[in-house]
């Protein structure tokens, strides 16, 4: 994908109002100090993580970020798409569903095993969005979360 850019340092003050607007629009109680301590990490290469910027570079639209982790049960490194977010005013135009069939050919060709994602279980409109990019709900499971 021509429009899905690997975000860097020099990325950050294009990405971090884009992070804003998503927090804000999903009711999401963080500050700026928390989504650049959150980001910035991840600008710099850090192995627990990273973020593409999509649409133009140097004015992106939205953005991707993964988490990685390790799955015995897939048999190796499985990532997490943390946060997917496309502006409003742009949506619905197959910007996201590119975004995320570009980040699994990449994490594919990287040896990542399996590619995971949530949902609000209440969100048919989501659950058809993921269905379209590939994704199936496991049945009999539920993410559960403990906040440390």
């Amino acid at each position: 994908m021509k429009s899905l850019h690997l975000a860097g340092p020099d990325d950050a003050d294009r990405l971090l109002p884009l992070v804003a607007a998503y927090h804000a629009e999903a009711g999401f109680d963080s500050d700026d100090n928390h989504r650049a301590a959150a980001i910035l990490p991840l600008l710099d290469g850090s192995p627990h993580g990273a973020v593409w910027l999509i649409g133009p570079r140097r004015a992106p639209v939205g953005y991707i970020a993964l988490s990685f982790g390790w799955s015995l049960e897939y048999g190796g490194l499985d990532a997490i798409v943390d946060e997917l977010y496309i502006r409003p005013a742009v949506r619905k135009r197959g910007m996201g569903g590119e975004a995320l069939d570009g980040v699994a050919k990449a994490m594919r060709e990287a040896g990542v095993k399996a590619l995971h994602l949530e949902a609000d279980l209440n969100d048919e409109r989501l659950h058809g969005f993921y269905r379209r990019a590939r994704f199936a709900p496991r049945n009999g499971y539920a993410l559960f979360s403990r906040v440390l």
